[in-house]
């Protein structure tokens, strides 16, 4: 189970480390490649302090998904019935996510990451990579995609087929079903800040 968990959790920063869209870049993998690459560099960079480079990563990592998307999938039957709280919690959401992973981006040293495959349909694609570490050990991450005003966002992440979406969708569900939206938002910032310390 914790190894499980270990890799979920390595899937989930390595895709946290996708930064903004190159413009150059046309395709899924080409934007996924070049913006790996730019953060790569942030990480790697020894000129710059510890907050400057999160500050970085985290300038990086917002653009590239699509929080409203995503937030929308995970709060699931329940969205519709927060409409005039959903962008508070797009932007909690957005938060919790973002400062819970940053901080894990810096400790990749010699994975090796290998595009797969990539599928594209209509508007939506998928693109499938392997993490393999330093020991050998494959971790699969595949990105779903979709276009939104001409560039690729990810609206989720399957790491060792567990859907990053449908996870949270599950715990936020079990939360929202004895509890109101206040108590979820308060649960995540209590993680928020916990994965701060």
């Amino acid at each position: 189970m914790t190894k499980t968990i270990n890799r979920f959790t390595l899937g989930l920063a390595l895709a946290f480390c996708l930064g903004q869209g190159q413009v150059f870049a046309s395709t899924p993998t080409e934007q996924i490649q070049a913006t790996i690459q730019q953060v790569l560099k942030v990480v790697s960079g020894s000129s710059n302090g510890e907050e400057e480079r999160k500050e970085m990563l985290r300038n990086a990592l917002m653009p590239r998904f699509d929080w409203a998307e995503m937030a929308k999938q995970a709060l699931g039957k329940h969205w519709n019935s927060v409409a005039s709280r959903q962008d508070e919690f797009i932007a909690a959401f957005a938060e919790f996510l973002g400062n819970s992973y940053v901080d894990r981006i810096g400790s990749y040293k010699d994975e090796k990451i290998l595009f797969v495959h990539e599928s594209v349909e209509r508007n939506q694609a998928q693109v499938d990579t392997k993490i393999v570490s330093n020991k050998g050990e494959p971790t699969a991450v595949n990105y779903r995609l979709h276009q939104v005003q001409g560039e690729w966002k990810i609206f989720d992440v399957v790491v060792e087929d567990i859907s990053l979406v449908n996870n949270y969708r599950s715990q936020f569900n079990r939360i929202l079903t004895t509890g109101s939206l206040d108590d979820l938002l308060k649960r995540m910032r209590e993680k928020e800040l916990k994965g701060r310390n």
